[in-house]
């Protein structure tokens, strides 16, 4: 592990972006994104110009969150609101925003983005979003790669609302890609010999990193519930014929299934956070996790 402290130094002094949450002071310009990784994007472009709202807390889950009324109102602050797109707060409160703020400019950062299909993968009332996204994992913002595009439609909306600002967003956009093709290249170093491409995850939030870095996500979740005796045996008869020695669970989550599996089949298991902050920092995480240059562990009961 010694040999990457140096990157993760780089790293660090790359990014920019301060790990709290801001809120906006009196008269100050607000934009809003869903979700944390979308506000460190969005941060390390506008710096110290806007104050940057995140809808779904931190530990907050963008398929169950229900904004309180207080949140609903201050978006009719935001000159612009970002959407990931597709994730289940976002497609079951979608049409409310835009009664209670009509004014508020809604930007979908993952169009023009070659989705995933989600593979019975269900966000949020699926009455509600029958219509929406159906079938697509929504995501993206695990692969370093489709980052590019969609760090893009973020600094081209900043400079329509603060165009007098052009010159540094577009600077501060250029260092940002040269973070997200760091990160890209790091996590391609630390993942091409690795001998075994397959890992589990309780609820498939990794299968853009899969498809960048020719991995194999096996989900524990089916359909977006809990799995059956069968699915789970199932699981496990995988797991041991390809030797999968990686079981991950996401923060917040309840890591009692995950825990049988990694037990049955000689797996350890391993606690990670898509939705973090540092979304640089993260990535580059789960894949020493994979490349196993790293001693953490959870130890099972």
């Amino acid at each position: 592990m010694q040999k990457y402290l140096s990157l993760f130094l780089v790293l660090l002094l790359l990014a920019c972006g301060n790990s709290s949450k801001k809120g906006a002071g009196v008269g100050e310009r607000v934009l809003t994104v869903t979700i944390e990784p979308q506000r460190f994007f969005l941060e390390q472009i506008v710096g110290e110009n806007f104050a940057v709202n995140t809808l779904v807390p931190p530990g907050g889950s963008p398929e169950t969150y229900a904004p309180p009324p207080s949140v609903m109102v201050d978006l009719g602050k935001s000159e612009r609101y970002f959407q990931v797109g597709g994730l289940g707060f976002e497609d079951a409160w979608s049409q409310r925003l835009e009664e209670i703020n009509p004014d508020v400019t809604v930007v979908n950062c993952s169009e023009g983005i070659d989705l995933l299909e989600g593979h019975g993968h269900h966000h949020g009332n699926k009455e509600e979003n029958s219509s929406l996204h159906e079938g697509l994992d929504p995501h993206v913002w695990t692969s370093p790669r489709a980052m590019k595009s969609f760090t893009r439609h973020m600094v081209e909306e900043v400079v329509a609302v603060d165009p007098g600002n052009e010159a540094l967003y577009r600077a501060n956009y250029e260092r940002l890609l040269q973070l997200i093709g760091w990160v890209d290249s790091t996590v391609q170093s630390l993942l091409k010999d690795l001998p075994g491409r397959s890992f589990i995850i309780y609820h498939p939030a990794l299968g853009y990193f899969a498809r960048d870095y020719d991995l194999h996500q096996l989900s524990i979740e089916f359909e977006g519930k809990y799995p059956s005796p069968s699915q789970l045996k199932e699981l496990v008869d995988i797991a041991r014929r390809e030797k999968i020695n990686t079981v991950f669970v996401q923060k917040g989550f309840d890591r009692k299934n995950a825990e049988v599996i990694a037990s049955e089949v000689g797996a350890e298991l391993f606690v990670i956070d898509p939705l973090a902050y540092r979304w640089d920092e993260e990535m580059i995480r789960i894949a020493t996790i994979l490349a196993r240059e790293t001693d953490e562990k959870i130890d099972l009961y």
